[in-house]
Formats: C-alpha cells, sequence, structure tokens
C-alpha cells in the first residue's frame, strides 16, 4: 500500500461537475451546515468522500478511522488516513475499538457507531458523514429480499438518519453515487486505496450478492438503491401507523398486553411484535412474529420467546408462559 504524498485536489482542480453534484447532495440532507465529520476507512469510497467533502466544505471538516483490529493491517491503514489528513492540514483521530465475538459484521457496525457517536460529541460535530454509495443500498436490498424480509429489513439505510442515542445526524450524500464513480475520483487525485481481502471473499453473502451484480447488466443499480428509499419512506408511515393503532386498541396490564387488531397485515405484525417483546423482554425475530400472527388470526394459541399468545373472540391477549415443571 502506496501514498503519493501529494496534498488533496484544491477546489479549483478538482472536477466542476463532481463539485457541484455532492455540493447539492450535501445541501438537500443536511441545510442547516456546520462542521462536519467524515468516517474515512481508506477504502475508495471513503477516500472520494474525503476529496468530495474537502472541495466543497474546506476548513469546516474533520475525519475519523475506526480501526476495528480485526485484521493485522488495519493498524497500518489507519496511519496512510492519518498521513493524507495530516498533509491536508485536516484534524484525524484513530478510534480503536473492541469487537465482541458473534455476528462480526454486525457487531463490528455496533461498536464503530458508538466509537463515532463519542468522538463527534467530544468534538462538537454538528453531523457525521458515511460512504454508503448506490451498490452498498442495493446489494442490501438483493440480500434481504432473498432473505423474504419485511418492509423494515427491506429500507436500506436512510440518506439522513441519527447516531443511536445522540441527536447528531449520519449522512450518507452518496447514495445516489456508483462504487466505479468513487473509484474513478480516487485513482485520478493519485492516491492508492487500501484493499481489504474480505471484499472478495466469497464466504460473506454480500460478496456473492456483489458479483451476482456484475453479471445482471439488465439490473439498474441506481434503480435499486431508489427502491430502497421508497421502502425507508413506507417503514416510516407503518412505524407511525403501529403507534397510533398500539395507543387506540393496546391494554398494558400487570399480568397481560391484550390487543384488538384493528389495522391492515403489516401494522398488526409490528403491534404485535412489540407486545411479544414487551412480555419477552427482548427483540423478536420478524419471521416468528409472522408465524404466530397467522395463528392468532385463526383463532389459535401458540407461544415464542417465553410468551403465550391465545385469541378470545377477536382479542389478542400475550402473557409470559408459566415456567415448565421439572
Amino acid at each position: 500500500m502506496s501514498q503519493t504524498g501529494e496534498k488533496l485536489p484544491a477546489s479549483e482542480a478538482f472536477p466542476h461537475p463532481l463539485i457541484a453534484r455532492f455540493a447539492g447532495d450535501l445541501a438537500q440532507l443536511w441545510p442547516e451546515g456546520g462542521k462536519l465529520g467524515l468516517a474515512v476507512s481508506g477504502g475508495p469510497d471513503s477516500l472520494a468522500l474525503l476529496l468530495l467533502a474537502e472541495a466543497v466544505a474546506p476548513g469546516r471538516i474533520e475525519v475519523a478511522t475506526v480501526d476495528h483490529g480485526l485484521r493485522p493491517e488495519s493498524a497500518d491503514e489507519a496511519d496512510m488516513v492519518a498521513q493524507i489528513c495530516a498533509e491536508n492540514r485536516l484534524r484525524h483521530e484513530t478510534l480503536k475499538v473492541t469487537v465482541p465475538s458473534g455476528n462480526v459484521q454486525d457487531a463490528a457496525r455496533g461498536v464503530r457507531y458508538n466509537a463515532l457517536a463519542d468522538w463527534a460529541t467530544r468534538r462538537g460535530l454538528d453531523a457525521v458523514a458515511t460512504a454508503h454509495h448506490a451498490d452498498d443500498q442495493a446489494e442490501t436490498l438483493l440480500m434481504r429480499l432473498n432473505r423474504a424480509s419485511g418492509v423494515a429489513g427491506l429500507a436500506g439505510v436512510r440518506a439522513r438518519g441519527k447516531i443511536p442515542g445522540i441527536d447528531i445526524p449520519v449522512l450518507r450524500p452518496l447514495l445516489g453515487w456508483r462504487r466505479a464513480e468513487l473509484v474513478e475520483i480516487v485513482e485520478a487525485a493519485g492516491l492508492q486505496a487500501v484493499d481489504d481481502p474480505s471484499n472478495a471473499d466469497p464466504r460473506f453473502d454480500r460478496v456473492r450478492m456483489r458479483q451476482a451484480l456484475k453479471e445482471c447488466d439488465w439490473l439498474d443499480v441506481r434503480a435499486l438503491a431508489a427502491s430502497a428509499n421508497h421502502l425507508a419512506d413506507a417503514e416510516v408511515v407503518i412505524q407511525w401507523a403501529a403507534q397510533r393503532e398500539w395507543q387506540e386498541h393496546v391494554t398494558v396490564s400487570e399480568d397481560a398486553i391484550r390487543y384488538r387488531p384493528a389495522a391492515p397485515a403489516a401494522v398488526i405484525m409490528r403491534v404485535a411484535g412489540r407486545a411479544i417483546a414487551m412480555v419477552a423482554g427482548g427483540n423478536i425475530r420478524f419471521g416468528n412474529v409472522a408465524r404466530l400472527v397467522q395463528q392468532l388470526a385463526a383463532g389459535k394459541s401458540g407461544t415464542l420467546g417465553g410468551v403465550m399468545a391465545s385469541s378470545d373472540d377477536g382479542e389478542w391477549i400475550f402473557r409470559k408462559e408459566p415456567p415448565r415443571r421439572t
């Protein structure tokens, strides 16, 4: 992995159409503006984000690299980003985290956002931007379609969200950009991006989906990403409707939660899932909730995650399952 040592292109030397395009995308997501933090790993996507953001908002950005410690090269990669930032007088921090065992990718995502939240709060940043792009969004949509996910799973990432636990917005201004475009930007700047070997490891679902997308030239990746955005809008509507259904048709007591469904199926599923999770004291998988809801709709009883559910004259009752005798 080499680094040219050259400074990032000045805004006047950067292709103006790219600057204008990124400026418009960022302004649409973040009209209030302010001090922007960038999550930069050293890969082509995040380096392109760094190049574009520095061209659009010089003097208003800071950079963080999260070192998960999952590969021997990760410390060197963080140092490479730190060097680029030092050469361009950009403040940079390496955030070292420990990833718990289990689903490594999910666990890494959780600790990464926690680290970025702490960093953004400490540095007084007004927003944090990540380099998710259209290909990421399309891959996620297709993977979750393949798992029969509901609307919440199919929605993908929002162009603007929040870091869990704090009010600082997370911006994803590259969701309308293709991976190939970002690679070209980095190469044109004379930078050599990090080559993470996991991005070519067929053991990961995302890598296999990425390869399948390359072979399906009839699929429009930007259209898939746009569909994920539409599903994200639909998810907000379902959440709103589920909250109203809960307020109007659910009664919570010490020994049970009673629900008399009066909404479309997608909303009923959310309300029932929330009731089950409350009684069980934890999250329940969507597919399991769907099967139990089908049983209740047919007037049958069932159990899930330590919750006993029954149907009585159109009213669904959720109670903690009594302990089994030994």
